[in-house]
Parts: C-alpha cells; structure tokens; sequence
C-alpha cells in the first residue's frame, strides 16, 4: 500500500510540473511571439538595431512590415507594463515601462510616430521600438508612461490617430547605419546670387615710393582647402524625444464599427448583411476607389470600445474570420 501510494504522489507531482511548465507557456508566448524574450534584464542591455523584419502569421493572420512613410490610421490602442519590464523588446532594446515607447504589428523597428488621443485630444510623439499587439482591434500598444500622458492608463484602451513622422523616422533609420534616400520636395530650389565681375591690373607705384620687391618662395601664401560640406539630409544622431504632451481639436467623438468585409458585388453584401441579421443590425456603405465601387458591410456605429470588442467576438464565432474593428 505504501509503494502504491509513493508511485501515485511521483504521477502527480509529474502532472503538477508539466501543468505549471504549460501554464507558464502560454502566459509567455503571447510576447515571446512578437519578439520578447524571457531573459532578465541585463546590467549592460544593448542598443538594439533597425529591424523590418520579414512577414509572419500569428493567431491565422499574416503580417507584412514594410517601411511606409505615409502610414496614418485611427484605431483603439492599449498598453502593457510590468508583465514585460525589462524584457527585450522585438528589435533588441531592452523594455522599460517607465519610458515612453509602444510595439507596433508592421512598421519599422525603431520608428517615431504621433499618437493623438481622440477622446481627450493629448498627442505625444513615441518611439516604435518592439511587434505587437496581437488581440483584434488594436492598432498600437503602448508603454504604461505613454498611456499615463496620453490619459488612457485607467480605462485600459482609447481611439487614438496614429502617424509615422517621417523626418524623425529617417534620423532614426539613418543612426542605425541604414541608406537613407534624400526628402523629396515640391519647391524649387533657391535661385543663385548673382556674381559681380571682378578685374585686376598691376599699377605703378605713386612718384617717390619704391616697388617692393616680389615675395620669395618661403614667403607665399598656400591657399588653404575649404571643409567639403555637410549633408544635413543625413543626420548623424538619433532624434531627442521628451515627454512632451500638446493638446491638439479632435472635433467629434469616434465612432466604432465592426466591419465584415469590403466586396465588388452588391448582391454578395446584401447576402452577407442578411446572414448577420442574428447578430445585430448591418448596414452596407458604398465607398468609391480607383474608379470602381466598394461595397463594405458593417455593424454599429458603437461608441464603447467593450461593446465593439464584445460584438466583434460574436461575429469571429459566427465564423467571419475576417471581421475587425474599425474607428472613423
């Protein structure tokens, strides 16, 4: 009885491990996926490095990063902090929550954006240093001090706008040692100052005064070679970012939308509106691009970022996988 009773504590503490080791995982893989690591932080972390990255798939959905100057888009942003302090972030830095930074899914790493807050109007410029967030219908993830200035730590999520900032991301590019091609500008350039003729002669001395003598070889003059100029189109630093918080008009609050899909064909939204009639109430939008119509189905409008997140649930169960959050 006492054999069987040790060899049925030995399966059990088996079982405990291997149930602690899949627990611990899964509470990790989240991050790890999009870059992090489980290793403390280090005494002397390193500076990071510049990082596209090639397209991955998490969750069923690809990803595709590129470096894109014109990127701006409204969506809900989140935050997360000490779950992840000191950790390495996606592109080698090391995280510290204190500090103002967030995690992007495509843009490069490190990137400088705006983030606005589109219920409060504080905008703030961030560095984009680490992948993420993963969960449906976020487009950015903040570090617990961005979300602390930008006025959304307590509610946990808020609208915001998000822009790359082109110049600081090209600084930032270039500081890694990567080529980066001039700013294009629309202005011409300034025209040239114009230049005077100048003329010389040789004139005789005045009556009485004696010519002096020409100089001798160690006394000429060497012209001295002037510096080659500075490209100021390559900067040499890293752009300075400061806590700085402007509040900026946002005009009216956001509305949220549970989008379902875009399609050429109306009858083919007409269909899907009807199959959404369970849920809740669709409506299709037509939207004009390149010339040929668009014809998106939607639910909402919604202004409770809970309500969105529950009704976007609803319809991924319904099995439009493809369904997604969006702000306007």
């Amino acid at each position: 009885m006492t054999h069987r009773w040790a060899w049925l504590t030995a399966i059990g503490l088996a079982l405990l491990v291997t149930g602690c080791a899949e627990t611990q995982f899964v509470v990790s893989s989240a991050k790890r996926i999009s870059g992090s690591t489980e290793a403390t932080k280090q005494k002397d972390p390193t500076p990071g490095r510049y990082k596209i990255g090639d397209p991955y798939k998490i969750n069923g959905i690809w990803y595709y990063p590129k470096v894109d100057y014109g990127y701006s888009e409204t969506g809900i942003a989140s935050w997360y902090g000490p779950q992840f302090h000191g950790k390495q972030t996606a592109n080698g830095e090391i995280f510290d929550m204190n500090e103002i930074s967030a995690a992007h899914r495509t843009l490069p790493l490190p990137s400088v954006v705006r983030v606005t807050n589109l219920d409060n109007g504080r905008s703030l410029k961030v560095r984009v240093n680490d992948r993420g967030p993963f969960a449906r219908g976020r487009i950015i993830d903040m570090s617990r001090r961005g979300a602390q200035l930008l006025g959304f730590q307590r509610a946990g999520t808020t609208t915001v706008r998000v822009e790359l900032l082109e110049r600081e991301s090209r600084q930032m590019a270039a500081a890694y040692g990567q080529f980066v091609k001039p700013i294009k500008s629309d202005k011409p350039p300034p025209t040239a100052a114009p230049r005077g003729v100048v003329t010389s002669q040789s004139l005789k001395p005045p009556p009485g005064a004696n010519a002096a003598p020409p100089p001798t070889n160690n006394h000429k003059v060497v012209a001295v070679e002037s510096a080659p100029e500075r490209d100021v189109r390559r900067p040499s630093g890293v752009p300075v970012l400061d806590e700085t918080v402007k509040v900026v008009p946002i005009g009216a609050k956001p509305q949220l939308y549970v989008q379902v899909g875009a399609f050429s064909q109306y009858d083919n939204a007409n269909k899907m509106r009807a199959r959404l009639s369970l849920i809740g109430p669709a409506k299709i939008y037509q939207v004009r691009t390149f010339e040929r119509p668009f014809f998106r189905v939607r639910l909402g409008p919604l202004t409770d970022v809970a309500k969105a997140d529950s009704l976007l649930e609803s319809v991924i169960d319904a099995g439009m996988k493809d369904a997604r959050i969006v702000v306007e």
